[in-house]
């Protein structure tokens, strides 16, 4: 299994519109920066049938020190969540 990274992502999209390198680089960076926006300001971003973005709370917990085994209080954290769409699900088997 590969992982795409940035200008894997950017060329495909090149490939898939026609789009130079210069408006695909800049495509790809407004969505991701559009998604990170909203997440900051604690909205949800769907895309019909590939999923939705959105940040969840997870609660503050004790945790262990692996090395020593000490107790340690870890604080709450709002974290980004992706839940995956019915046709990315169907599409990824």
């Amino acid at each position: 299994m590969a992982k795409l990274m940035k200008s894997d992502v950017v060329n495909s999209v090149v490939e898939k519109t026609g789009l130079s390198k210069k408006e695909a680089t800049a495509a790809v960076d407004a969505i991701t920066a559009t998604v990170s926006d909203a997440l900051s300001n604690g909205d949800s971003v769907g895309l019909i049938g590939f999923g939705t973005f959105e940040t969840r709370v997870r609660p503050a917990r004790t945790g262990r020190n692996p090395q020593t085994g000490a107790a340690l209080e870890i604080p709450e954290k709002t974290v980004p969540v992706f839940k995956a769409g019915k046709k990315l699900r169907d599409a990824a088997g």
